[in-house]
C-alpha cells in the first residue's frame, strides 16, 4: 500500500511547475533589479555628461556677470541637478557629493618647440597667454565628478568598496584659440 502510494506520488508532476518557478523567481528577479539599478547608474552619467556639454556651450555664448569658472560651474549645476524658482528668483540645486573643475591649458608653440601648460585659474591663464611669443592653442573644459549609491551594492567594474558608491566623471570642452 506504502509501495503504490509512493509511486503515485513520483508519477504526480502536478505542482513540479511551481517548484520550478520558486527556484528561478529570485534569479530573474535578481536580474531585473541589477538591470534596474546599472541603467539608473548610466542615466546619472548621462546626465553629468550632458550638463557639462551644456555648460561649455553656454559659456560660449555669454559669462553673464561673473568669472568663466563660476559660470561653468553654476551651469553644470543647473543643468545637472536642477533648478528652483521662487518668487521670480532663479536658484540651482546642489549635490553634496558632486565637484566640479574648470582646467584652462594653453599649447604655445615657439619654433617645433611645443609647451603646454594647465591651470584652474583664468587669470594665470591669461598671463600664460601674454607671455607666449609663438603659435598658441588654448582649450577649456569641465569635469564634473559625482557618485552614484547602488539599490544593492554588488561588486563589479570600478566598485569602490571603501564608500559603497560608483564614482562617475564626465568631461567637456572646447578649444578657444
Amino acid at each position: 500500500m506504502i509501495r503504490h502510494l509512493l509511486a503515485l506520488l513520483r508519477a504526480d508532476d502536478r505542482g513540479a511547475a511551481v517548484i520550478e518557478m520558486a527556484m528561478v523567481a529570485p534569479v530573474l528577479a535578481l536580474c531585473v533589479i541589477g538591470i534596474v539599478d546599472i541603467s539608473n547608474a548610466f542615466s546619472k552619467q548621462l546626465s553629468l555628461e550632458q550638463g557639462a556639454q551644456r555648460a561649455i556651450e553656454k559659456i560660449m555664448n555669454t559669462t553673464e556677470n561673473a568669472s568663466v569658472e563660476s559660470t561653468l560651474a553654476s551651469e553644470v549645476q543647473c543643468q545637472v541637478n536642477g533648478s528652483t524658482t521662487s518668487g521670480g528668483v532663479t536658484t540651482c540645486n546642489t549635490s553634496p557629493t558632486q565637484a566640479i573643475t574648470v582646467n584652462w591649458r594653453l599649447d604655445c608653440t615657439v619654433g617645433t618647440t611645443t609647451t603646454s601648460q594647465t591651470t584652474t585659474n583664468s587669470a594665470t591663464y591669461d598671463g600664460w597667454l601674454t607671455a607666449c611669443a609663438g603659435t598658441k592653442a588654448g582649450y577649456v573644459s569641465v569635469t564634473v565628478t559625482d557618485k552614484y549609491s547602488p539599490l544593492f551594492p554588488i561588486h563589479f567594474a570600478s566598485f569602490n568598496t571603501s564608500d559603497s558608491t560608483y564614482h562617475l566623471t564626465a568631461t567637456a570642452g572646447v578649444r578657444t584659440l
